[in-house]
């Protein structure tokens, strides 16, 4: 949807979104807009700031550090990003399975250094 609303843009603005005058949405409207859509999708308990969570999640899932993650999310603190950055069990396997595969590795070096 970005990339689309990228293409068809104002050239009198550098804003992906903006008002009709091209300047920056107001935040009364943003959050009208966002009560809306989540109303009329019948979704509770979500409020606006969940979107910061779900996309510092989604960008540690998918192998972003927390460096560039916390630069993102415009954090001064790695701690505070780390609060953001929620893990999911499979991601937690992963890494599981990476140390049982250094442990394997290391298991098979040392029988075959033995013989």
């Amino acid at each position: 949807m970005l990339k689309a609303k990228g293409k068809v843009r104002s050239i009198a603005t550098d804003l992906v979104f903006y008002n009709q005058n091209h300047t920056v949405l107001d935040k009364n409207f943003v959050s009208y807009s966002f009560h809306l859509v989540t109303r009329r999708a019948n979704v509770q308990d979500f409020r606006f700031h969940d979107l910061r969570h779900t996309a510092a999640t989604r960008m540690i899932q998918a192998g972003k550090d927390l460096y560039q993650v916390q630069r993102i999310l415009g954090h001064k603190s790695p701690v505070h990003t780390q609060r953001y950055a929620h893990h999911c069990p499979e991601s937690l396997r992963d890494a599981v399975e990476v140390l049982d595969r250094r442990i394997t590795n290391l298991s098979q070096q040392a029988v075959n250094f033995a013989k």
